[in-house]
């Protein structure tokens, strides 16, 4: 008897192998067949050596071409019927839709969208982004309603604003919070209390985006090197060159010329960079529920982060668990870290009220058993 197949279809292989590789590893254990579609990159190949079938699917994520679109849904489509899947699990915007669609041409029985955030369509304030919208909304209704189908959304904020949109039918809708973390990779820093204090080493991890909260992290950065503070500023990451607010390398440089952020670009360790961090920051707009922040939490590391959706899913407005600061201040962000760097002994208190929110709440474990349990309500047979 053949194994039944399960596709997951994200819109970068590196998705797949950060956040979603578990998920794959836990459905093959549960004897699925597990295929991976995403667009080509260095990823694809790390997830064949682990005995995965990755494909590189003919899609541009930047495309808004109506005949290419159309063509990337045929092609799933005549996948779909080849391969005959139990189970479409598509994640971001356009692969929930597009997979969805696709599913829907070719009776896959279960079709599973996961959107993290709502995406540069719905956050953006530009008139693509405003004219595309009803579009979107649209299409997101017929793809992820009815039977077979459910969304997948990863705070209460989203499940709101989908619901009062009427994006798609309520009972489709499910709240899972977050991909989740490995939290075993992670550990609490040891701090040692011997001579003057060090540099307080606070670090933003993100892609770089303007919606990330970069120019509010670079003008915080500003404001407490002028006034002399012994701060360290660390960026990791990486331009999203198919994002449209993606920030261009050349300002990231300039930024590094002034000597305000120190950039480290991609980082493939992030235990270790961690291990020498003291404040995890991030100024988003919005978020699904940010990996970087649990993982900065499983450390213990004090989080400063905004009153947005999904970031005050990890860090309270009691300031139990961190610093909550509103969207789009600078000077906010510029208080906390202030604050904490004049308080090391509050910037520990609160990274350990963070950690042991992110045991309780965060684990990946927690996030693919609410996962698998969406599966098995939706498939019967599910093993």
């Amino acid at each position: 008897m053949k194994s039944p197949k399960v596709v997951l279809f994200a819109n970068t292989d590196w998705y797949l192998y950060n956040f979603r590789l578990s998920l794959a590893c836990k459905l093959r254990e549960y004897g699925f067949e597990v295929i991976l579609l995403s667009p080509d990159g260095e990823y694809g190949p790390r997830l064949r050596e682990l005995g995965f079938r990755w494909l590189a699917v003919p899609m541009n994520r930047r495309s808004l071409n109506p005949l290419r679109e159309l063509s990337l849904i045929m092609w799933l489509t005549r996948f779909f019927d080849r391969e005959s899947p139990q189970i479409v699990h598509g994640f971001t915007i356009k692969c929930a839709v597009y997979g969805s669609l696709a599913g829907r041409f070719s009776r896959v029985p279960v079709r599973i969208g996961a959107v993290a955030g709502m995406g540069y369509v719905f956050t953006s304030r530009d008139m693509k982004a405003r004219m595309l919208k009803p579009l979107v909304r649209r299409m997101m209704r017929a793809a992820l309603s009815g039977q077979g189908s459910a969304l997948i959304l990863q705070n209460p904020d989203d499940v709101e604003l989908f619901e009062s949109a009427d994006i798609v039918d309520r009972q489709s809708i499910r709240l899972i919070r977050g991909s989740g973390v490995d939290l075993a990779r992670f550990t609490v820093r040891a701090v040692e209390h011997v001579g003057a204090p060090e540099p307080l080493c606070v670090l933003l991890a993100a892609r770089l985006l303007w919606d990330k909260g970069i120019a509010e992290y670079v003008d915080a950065a500003r404001m407490l090197k002028r006034e002399s503070r012994n701060v360290r500023f660390l960026l990791a990451g990486l331009p999203d060159a198919g994002n449209p607010a993606a920030v261009r390398r050349e300002l990231v440089e300039g930024w590094v010329g002034e000597g305000l952020v120190e950039w480290l670009g991609h980082v493939g360790d992030m235990p270790q960079l961690l291990s020498e961090v003291d404040v995890m920051v991030l100024p988003s707009y919005r978020e699904g529920l940010p990996k970087a922040l649990i993982e900065a939490a499983a450390c213990g590391i004090a989080l400063i982060t905004t009153d947005a959706p999904g970031c005050r899913e990890v860090v309270s407005r009691t300031g139990v668990d961190g610093i909550s600061i509103p969207v789009r201040d600078s000077e906010a962000l510029a208080g906390a870290i202030r604050l904490l760097d004049d308080d090391r002994a509050l910037a520990r208190k609160l990274g350990l009220a963070a950690r042991d929110k992110a045991l309780k709440q965060f684990d990946e474990r927690i996030v693919i058993d609410k996962t698998l349990a969406v599966y098995r309500e939706l498939m019967p047979t599910f093993p």
